[in-house]
């Protein structure tokens, strides 16, 4: 039973990382406050004292909840009767690894941003890590939140769509087509192979690209084919990719991720095509599922519709017509995540129909990426991961 068995109201939530200039970090705490399921109590919001407590003041933290460093904001977070239930993680990749496991170790619930790791061994470490604490991991793919990949996941799975034969995913950018500025603390991170890891498109969006494919599909992988590029002179990670993609039981796909496509904002878009029809999402709509029957006219599902799902429905919250977006969709991650805070506080089974992105989407997430660069270091030669 959790050392929380006794708590009752929302969760007490810490974040790590999220400091000054992090936009992340605001997402997450905006995600958090929607549905009144947490109370951001504490935090080690930047890696200097003076940054931290400067963030924590315009948040409204309390200085004796402030921390500089992780480790310590861990130890004694585990040790106050009113310490911290969970803590989300919004740091530059290479940390995610050392501080989940701070937490983990006191038995502290993990809501850690994507990707998992920026090293393949990193995430079987963490993966380690989580099977060995009594807490609860989830990570934040927040596009599996939106209602209508929800439904779009159970019109593959209940075969309304026959055996799936192709997907085609991509998610492009352009705010990385040029040089950043130097200031632009967003861009630094994600561009140096230090703080990111292995993968620069593959790891910052095509990590969600493949997510959300495998989340949609069910598709177990075989093997991949990348050919990366780095259009910017300099860059020492990629930001741009082709993928081909082979799933066990014979389906074929493709994912595009770019960071340098210009006049693209944030075009993550999923087709899917089976013996049966196909189905189209995109992010920048996404209140509309389009589905096609083989042979039939295309028809445009609404969000919150009678005709959806119980499990999409579940996720919406104001009627057909109110858009919901991005930032509801984070929040229905924090929303899931809560109900299984909640249920290992009594020992309690997770709630049926309860699902959030874990630790083995982030391995596999990882394994991606890996076998991308490994892919395309050997002429875009086929490997499995």
């Amino acid at each position: 039973m959790s050392r929380y068995a006794e708590r009752t109201g929302p969760i007490r939530l810490g974040m790590v990382g999220g400091g000054q200039g992090a936009l992340i970090g605001g997402v997450h705490r905006i995600a958090s406050r929607l549905d009144d399921n947490y109370r951001l109590v504490a935090g080690a919001l930047s890696s200097t004292e003076e940054k931290s407590r400067a963030s924590a003041e315009e948040i409204g933290l309390s200085p004796d909840r402030t921390y500089s460093d992780y480790v310590e904001m861990a130890k004694r977070e585990a040790r106050l009767k009113d310490g911290i239930e969970a803590v989300a993680i919004v740091t530059p990749n290479h940390l995610h690894l050392p501080v989940a496991r701070e937490f983990l170790k006191r038995g502290i619930h993990v809501i850690c941003d994507k990707p998992l790791t920026g090293k393949l061994a990193d995430a079987k470490k963490l993966k380690a890590a989580v099977e060995r604490s009594d807490a609860r991991f989830i990570l934040t793919h927040n596009y599996t939140g939106y209602p209508m990949v929800r439904e779009a996941r159970t019109r593959v799975a209940r075969g309304d769509l026959g055996e799936i034969r192709v997907i085609q995913v991509e998610y492009a950018q352009d705010w990385l087509a040029e040089e950043p500025d130097p200031g632009n603390k967003q861009a630094a991170w994600r561009t140096d192979p230090e703080q990111s890891g292995a993968g620069g498109a593959t790891g910052d969006i095509g990590t969600h690209a493949w997510n959300l494919t495998r989340f949609v599909t069910g598709l177990a992988p075989e093997a991949l084919a990348a050919d990366l590029q780095s259009f910017v002179p300099g860059r020492a990670l990629d930001d741009n990719a082709h993928v081909m993609l082979r799933f066990q039981g014979g389906a074929r796909g493709t994912l595009w991720c770019s960071q340098v496509a210009a006049g693209e904002e944030n075009a993550l878009t999923l087709r899917v095509y089976g013996t049966k029809g196909g189905l189209e999402w995109r992010q920048e709509n996404p209140n509309e599922l389009r589905v096609t029957p083989m042979g039939g006219a295309t028809r445009i599902v609404t969000r919150a519709l009678a005709e959806t799902d119980d499990g999409s429905r579940r996720l919406t919250r104001i009627p057909p017509g109110h858009p919901e977006g991005f930032l509801e969709a984070f929040a229905n991650i924090y929303g899931e995540a809560a109900q299984a805070i909640r249920a290992a506080r009594t020992g309690a089974e997770l709630p049926e129909g309860v699902i959030f992105p874990t630790i083995e989407d982030g391995v596999e997430g990882v394994a991606f990426v890996d076998a991308c660069v490994r892919s395309s270091a050997r002429n875009a030669a086929w490997v499995t991961f």
